[in-house]
């Protein structure tokens, strides 16, 4: 197999400077300005995997159920801002915003929908697809955050499991972290060394992990930077935070003693991460602990984590799946498969879960947290 661009770029990086850490290696392959797997100047699909709005419109609709919730509990502010990560190609966020045109006008009247997206080729697909509420004055696509969001909601769906981590080995007696170095023929390698930096002790014992020798572990260091970000740009509202992932218990438990990072290519799941670098997905469990932490930090506090089968059950319990009276039999069918698909437990339903953090508000009662 030809050599990818991005490896030709680390192998000069590693031989000009020795060798970098795992995150700086995975930071690279998934963002690097010219050939990140997210950041390519080629457009094309995620075709390496599925996610849930691909499924089907429901989801985003359900999500705008609840986010006309929050809404309502903020005292219907005249400007909601919902703030979504990753935005990617607008296909969430059409979905949401098409649904709240439709069905809740006061509320869609009150939206500023802001889709962040760090790659041109993909805000310029959501800007096009997004383009009857870009003119309505409701939604807008851009490369940063806001600086400040005076009321609303902050919402990602698989972004922090994206985000680069840092991968640690316990030796039995000091932990180590995973560096990437490379051979004589290019190929890259892992080269256990002293971290490369004090905060990733400290994220372990912070949470009060202890490990099995041989046990390996990642540190999502770029993820808490990312809610701590969040919390302190945010006045009052709501994040919403939709990923595949643990509490910290679970997560460092011994059965995972192997870490859970994993390479997608083709919708399959694959563990060698140096095989053909940007050209692959690289993604790791988010720890729900530590974006807990971080948002407590910043003024944040738990409303609530479920699986996401919890959460859209909730929903549909109390709104209905969309609004079937506007569709035919057929697309009533589609609709109730793909919710089907949603929240299985063998499948989506309990593979993600659904974080909710509040601030500056007093314990809120959201309707996709509520038991079932």
């Amino acid at each position: 197999m030809p050599r990818t661009p991005a490896a030709e770029w680390l192998e000069n990086k590693i031989r000009a400077n020795g060798p970098i850490s795992f995150a700086e290696y995975m930071a690279a392959c998934l963002y690097h300005p010219e050939f990140g797997y997210y950041t390519s100047a080629e457009s094309r699909p995620r075709r390496d995997y599925y996610t849930s709005p691909s499924l089907h419109p429901i989801f985003g609709e359900l999500i705008a159920r609840q986010l006309h919730e929050m809404w309502k509990i903020l005292d219907s502010p005249r400007d909601f801002y919902v703030i979504e990560l990753a935005a990617g190609d607008g296909l969430l966020a059409g979905h949401i915003l098409d649904f709240a045109a439709s069905y809740l006008a006061e509320f869609y009247g009150a939206l500023c929908y802001v889709g962040v997206e760090i790659s041109a080729p993909r805000r310029q697909e959501a800007a096009k697809r997004l383009e009857r509420h870009v003119l309505a004055g409701g939604a807008c696509v851009q490369d940063e955050m806001p600086t400040a969001i005076p009321a609303g909601c902050v919402l990602s769906n698989e972004f922090f499991d994206a985000l680069p981590v840092h991968v640690a080995e316990w030796n039995g007696m000091r932990l180590l972290e995973s560096f990437v170095d490379c051979d004589e023929n290019g190929r890259f390698r892992e080269k256990l060394d002293e971290p490369s930096l004090p905060d990733i002790s400290e994220y372990f014992s912070g949470l009060g992990v202890k490990f099995a020798r041989g046990q390996r572990a990642e540190a999502g260091l770029s993820a808490c930077r990312w809610m701590d970000d969040i919390g302190a740009r945010l006045g009052r509202g709501f994040v919403l935070t939709v990923d595949y992932g643990h509490e910290a218990a679970e997560l460092y438990h011994a059965r995972r003693a192997g870490g859970t990072l994993l390479a997608y290519r083709n919708h399959r799941a694959g563990e060698d991460v140096f095989a053909a670098p940007a050209e692959q997905d690289l993604t790791a469990h988010v720890n729900f602990t530590a974006l807990e932490r971080a948002g407590c930090g910043v003024g944040l506090q738990r409303t609530g984590l479920v699986f996401q089968t919890n959460f859209l059950l909730a929903l549909a319990r109390r709104f209905g799946l969309g609004n079937p009276e506007s569709r035919n039999d057929a697309e009533a069918l589609k609709e109730r498969a793909a919710f089907t698909n949603l929240i299985h437990p063998e499948g989506m339903g309990e593979t993600f879960r659904v974080l909710v953090q509040h601030k500056g508000i007093e314990k809120p009662q959201l309707t996709g947290l509520e038991p079932l």
